[in-house]
């Protein structure tokens, strides 16, 4: 393995990654930020690569316990070694499994809360990587979006919430797969690289039988201009402006 232990912030968190695994970025970060804005109590993240998301919104909510699910046998080893590291091994479980498999291990209605980072890619586009850990990550190989989102509806109570990033490309194709498994659409926010540049990504907020009502918030730009994150971002982080100026000297 070619690991590296990088600083994420959070409490002083810190993550063991294989570079020649999928790395995360700013969309784990997001994506957790996001989930976050209402407390929860037991959460499901489904395709947890290497357990960040859990770990950030560990110190970003309340949640009493976090379950990891993930296909990729040394993803999931990571996963399970930076909970140990992180002093949260008693609070993040990771499960070794497909998606498709949680009905065989989850009782349907566990989770109260269920979030999810799947593949961009669909079925049948793109260039395939050769490595099949960057494979899995980037493109449908192993479970479609329709899959993430039917498992997610089976794990959840009733009214409880799910959270996913992905791309505004595929914003009818997401709403649709919600509503049919009776995920109602409530929350999307879109997130450009820069103001003034196309949203590369949106974020989305469901409610398991929810009432008809979706709202739009204001768009989130990551960088105020080149290398330097927005003031929305340093939010995420906890940071100041000072403290990133300082960072970048």
């Amino acid at each position: 393995m070619a690991e590296k232990t990088d600083e994420i912030g959070f409490g002083g968190l810190t993550l063991i990654q294989d570079d020649r695994m999928f790395c995360y970025g700013i969309d784990a970060v997001l994506l957790a930020s996001f989930a976050s804005r209402t407390a929860h109590r037991k959460v499901a993240d489904l395709g947890t690569n290497n357990g960040v998301i859990p770990l950030i919104m560990s110190s970003l909510g309340g949640a009493e316990s976090f379950c990891g699910v993930e296909l990729q046998e040394r993803a999931c080893s990571l996963a399970q070694r930076n909970a140990e590291r992180n002093g949260l091994a008693e609070r993040i479980r990771i499960v070794h499994a497909d998606v498709m498999s949680l009905g065989e291990i989850f009782r349907a209605g566990s989770f109260d809360c269920v979030v999810t980072n799947p593949p961009y890619m669909a079925a049948g586009t793109g260039i395939i990587n050769a490595e099949d850990a960057l494979t899995a990550a980037r493109h449908e190989t192993t479970a479609r979006l329709s899959d993430f989102i039917g498992q997610a509806s089976y794990l959840l109570q009733d009214r409880g919430y799910f959270y996913m990033i992905h791309r505004p490309s595929r914003i009818v194709d997401i709403a649709v797969l919600c509503r049919q498994n009776a995920l109602e659409p409530k929350y999307i926010q879109m997130i450009s690289p820069h103001i003034g540049e196309k949203p590369n990504l949106m974020l989305i907020e469901c409610r398991k039988n929810g009432g008809r009502e979706l709202k739009f918030l204001d768009p989130l730009y990551v960088y105020e201009k080149e290398g330097v994150y927005s003031e929305e971002i340093l939010k995420i982080y906890g940071r100041s402006r000072q403290e990133e100026t300082e960072n970048h000297r």
